[in-house]
């Protein structure tokens, strides 16, 4: 199937309607544009789009909840050094 869509001056195009129902596309759906040596491919966005990349699928749950305890604690050290520095 080869649909054209025209690029509007804010940088939107529209999926044909053939495509978003043959592909489940709904309103507030993300796309994920990728740049091929072909030219550009877009997919849709799932929910393990990012897994993998802070632990190897392998991972245990125990190494798991090790890293998500670790980023919380960087997270919570980041929001305290930044609420300090804006009440200085």
């Amino acid at each position: 199937m080869n649909e054209a869509t025209r690029i509007t001056e804010k940088g939107q195009a529209t999926i044909p309607k053939a495509l978003r129902e043959k592909y489940d596309l709904e309103p507030g759906d993300e796309v994920v544009w990728i740049d091929t040596d072909d030219g550009i491919v877009v997919r849709k966005r799932t929910r393990t789009e990012a897994r993998g990349a802070l632990l190897p699928e392998e991972a245990s749950e125990e190494e798991r909840a090790a890293v998500a305890a670790e980023l919380s604690e960087r997270l919570r050290a980041r929001r305290d050094r930044n609420y300090e520095r804006d009440e200085a």
